[in-house]
């Protein structure tokens, strides 16, 4: 009652909307609960005013159950008819109450009305039961969360009801201490009708795709309704108050275990599992899998995830897999982290596959289940494919190619399903013509993406012909001051202007210079043998006039590289280190080597970066973290590497700091005792 009079007075206060059919059907059955509860206390739950009562209560809350289906627009012809049959069950008690009150002296009679009555309320108590489960199945996943406050209640209600009607049935009279605890559990009850009562912007249900009715949680109602009778039955048989306590304890038993294991998604998990192994042909609905398919992968919107994380659903949601990793190819051959999908824990490095990965599964396109590769079940996977970060990722269980035209486009890792259990052929089957689907769709991506950046190049190029427009006028002006200074060049007034004209060209083209300087890419001298050291040291001796730059000491080494684009890589990434560090803290440079390859890190502690926009964002033209930057140095950079056979890698870290490893191929072995260069680095501030 004082539920329903705060939404009274809540509505009073919103005098410029109207309420929702939704919220009025919510209020009638929270008034005719309050009713039915006002009268089994001053009657007894006996009196037939009380049972009249509680007809009232379930067909208001049949009401607001069906309000909520019919907001949908979408509901079966099938649940209508069920409604309506559980209406006319509910107007049928009052009619066997007041037969059973007219036959009251009579044994006989008054035991068959009393059996009907019981009968009538099991059978409508049941029947509601699945009509508010199939509501909470057929619902998306933002309604879902709305309907679990009042359809707990409302399960927990009519679940004790039915317990309670069945021990009456069996039992020939309604048990005092089980209609006396109604009233306990009702009060427990009224939290989760408040909660669902302060529920914002009214009852609309939104249907998910699968609106089906789900007979099978009518044959489990009924299972575990005949397990009742036939427990009760039991019980009955010794007589007394031995059996009056253990009905009690039956009764609150079963109502808990019920309300622990339904909800559960586990539970239901197993349930399903269980149920398509048994009592279908194939796993797989496959109309509902290709709908839903269609529905993650290719419905963009505000409210959707990005596309490469619906990827990952996409192929998680076949195998209920809850989260998902996407490793997709770089340019240079290898493959990196392209999106997580509600798996924030597992630990990718920069480099997230082995030598041999891409090709395997490019040939072979293989679903690798990797418990069994871990158990050393599965001797076909050749393990040097799989690497050792995904095997030590103990949720990790299957490797799912997706392969476009013989050519690796990714892999999903997916993580262990609630309930596990190992891929048949079935799943192997429909994982590969998904992943052969989800491939095309990711080609398709890099297709536009790569068309993107042409367009943005022919706008660069559209830019730079207005900056070259401008670079022509200031030489037509420049010579037109030459020319004239021939004949004028003794005048004062003309000297003057001239000096002014001057001053005004040079600060022009010093801003052209500014805007241009960094993005004019050099011939350079051809890929040769070349000191490395030689070279950082001359990159870092014009950086630190700047910012301190510190450098380690390092092994003898020579590169094969065009020294003057070398010079410039290093240029842009010692640039972007000091640009994200702070004036007191210094960068740090440092040569080394990794087998064949000679490797040049710059380590910075400044702002650093996201993952997100570290695989996404920043190795792409015309993106950058500047506000005034172009986006073209760490593109270009990397150009410049690979051109010269080696790679950069990556790695940072938001408000920590970054670290560029740029990879070159060694020209030879030298000797330590080879003299012939200047010196090493020293550790210390140049």
């Amino acid at each position: 009652m004082l539920v329903a009079a705060w939404l009274v007075r809540r509505w009073a206060g919103q005098m410029h909307s109207r309420p929702s059919l939704g919220d009025a059907a919510l209020l009638l059955a929270l008034l005719a609960t309050s009713l039915w509860a006002f009268a089994a206390a001053t009657l007894g739950g006996g009196h037939g005013t009380a049972g009249l009562a509680e007809s009232m209560r379930n067909l208001a809350w049949l009401a607001f159950l069906f309000q909520m289906v019919r907001s949908a627009r979408a509901q079966p012809r099938t649940v209508t008819a069920v409604y309506l049959v559980l209406a006319v069950v509910l107007i049928g008690q009052p009619m066997v109450a007041f037969w059973h009150a007219a036959n009251q002296g009579m044994p006989r009679p008054g035991e068959l009305a009393f059996s009907v009555a019981m009968l009538l309320r099991m059978i409508f108590t049941v029947g509601v039961l699945v009509l508010a489960n199939n509501l909470y199945s057929v619902a998306d996943t933002e309604t879902r969360a709305s309907l679990r406050l009042p359809l707990t209640a409302l399960a927990a209600m009519w679940l004790y009801d039915l317990n309670l009607y069945t021990v009456g049935y069996l039992g020939d009279a309604l048990p005092a201490d089980l209609v006396a605890l109604r009233g306990v559990l009702m009060v427990f009850a009224v939290p989760f009708f408040a909660l669902a009562a302060n529920r914002p912007g009214g009852w609309k249900l939104t249907l998910s795709r699968k609106v089906a009715y789900r007979s099978l949680s009518l044959f489990a109602i009924l299972g575990y309704l005949v397990t009742m009778i036939a427990v009760a039955q039991m019980l009955r048989s010794f007589g007394g108050a031995v059996a009056s306590s253990a009905q009690v304890l039956l009764v609150l038993g079963m109502s808990l275990a019920a309300m622990i294991l339904l909800p559960s998604d586990r539970f239901r998990a197993w349930f399903r599992v269980k149920a398509t192994k048994h009592f279908f042909q194939h796993r797989y609905d496959y109309r509902a899998e290709w709908i839903r398919f269609t529905e993650t992968i290719g419905r963009p919107g505000d409210g959707t995830a990005p596309f490469h994380e619906r990827v990952i659903k996409a192929a998680a949601d076949i195998s209920d897999s809850p989260s998902g990793l996407l490793l997709a190819p770089t340019d240079g051959g290898r493959l990196q982290l392209q999106a997580r999908f509600n798996w924030p824990t597992a630990d990718v490095p920069a480099q997230a596959c082995t030598a041999s990965t891409i090709g395997y599964f490019q040939a072979t396109a293989r679903i690798v289940e990797l418990e069994a590769l871990r158990s050393g079940k599965d001797a076909l996977t050749d393990q040097r494919a799989i690497p050792d970060w995904i095997l030590a990722e103990s949720n990790a269980w299957a490797i799912v190619p997706l392969v476009h035209f013989d050519r690796l486009a990714g892999l999903v890792v997916l993580s262990r399903p609630v309930i596990e259990r190992q891929l048949d052929w079935e799943d192997l089957d429909l994982l590969r013509l998904v992943g052969r689907q989800l491939a095309s769709y990711l080609a398709e991506a890099r297709s536009q993406e790569a068309l993107r950046e042409a367009d943005q190049f022919d706008e660069f190029n559209r830019r730079m012909a207005f900056v070259m427009h401008d670079i022509k006028n200031l030489v037509s002006q420049l010579s037109l001051v030459a020319r004239n200074a021939e004949r004028h060049a003794d005048n004062p007034e003309f000297r003057a202007d001239m000096i002014a004209t001057l001053q005004n060209s040079v600060g022009k083209m010093n801003t052209l210079i500014q805007r241009l300087t960094g993005y004019a890419r050099s011939t350079g001298d051809g890929i040769r043998a070349i000191d490395a050291e030689r070279v950082v040291r001359a990159v870092i001796a014009d950086k630190a006039e700047r910012h301190p730059v510190v450098a380690s000491s390092a092994p003898r080494m020579t590169l094969m590289a065009d020294p003057v684009q070398l010079e410039q890589v290093l240029g842009h990434l010692i640039q972007n280190a000091i640009d994200a560090s702070g004036a007191d803290h210094p960068v740090y440079v440092s040569l080394s080597r990794d087998g064949l390859n000679g490797v040049i890190e710059i380590v910075d502690h400044g702002s650093g970066m996201s993952t997100e926009f570290v695989r996404a964002k920043l190795f792409k033209p015309f993106i950058s973290s500047k506000a005034d930057g172009f986006g073209i140095g760490a593109y270009e950079a990397r150009l410049l590497v690979e051109a010269m056979n080696g790679r950069i890698e990556v790695e940072s870290r938001e408000g920590e700091g970054s670290r560029f490893a740029v990879y070159l191929p060694l020209a030879t072995r030298i000797e330590n005792d080879e003299a012939a260069l200047d010196g090493p680095l020293l550790a210390a501030k140049v």
